[in-house]
């Protein structure tokens, strides 16, 4: 596979508007979704992602999450790498438009 799947922005907002159940990982950093995060998504730090694997299902597809799409792109190559079925959302936190709310 030479490609990482991705999803836009936009497309996440309208599955979570359909009320459709999405596994989002967020990776920015703490100072990051103190801003504002998507509600549903869950938050491990790009850097402890390795750490993290464990608290990862196998069986699930994960939505990656970051500021522009790069970090969660490289992420995403991670995880894949290890097993993971993973989509990298595209424009990240930038082009959402959906609801956030601070991380709390």
């Amino acid at each position: 596979m030479s490609e990482l799947k991705t999803i836009t922005a936009q497309e996440v907002q309208q599955k979570l508007k359909a009320g459709e159940e999405l596994h989002l990982v967020d990776v920015r950093e703490e100072d990051e979704v103190a801003e504002g995060m998507i509600p549903q998504a869950t938050h491990i730090v790009m850097g402890e992602i390795a750490m993290s694997l464990d608290d990862l299902d196998q069986d699930n597809e994960y939505i990656l999450i970051c500021r522009s799409g790069r970090r969660s792109e490289n992420v995403g190559w991670f995880l894949h790498d290890h097993g993971y079925k993973v989509v990298n959302m595209t424009g990240g936190m930038l082009e959402y438009g959906g609801e956030t709310k601070p991380k709390g």
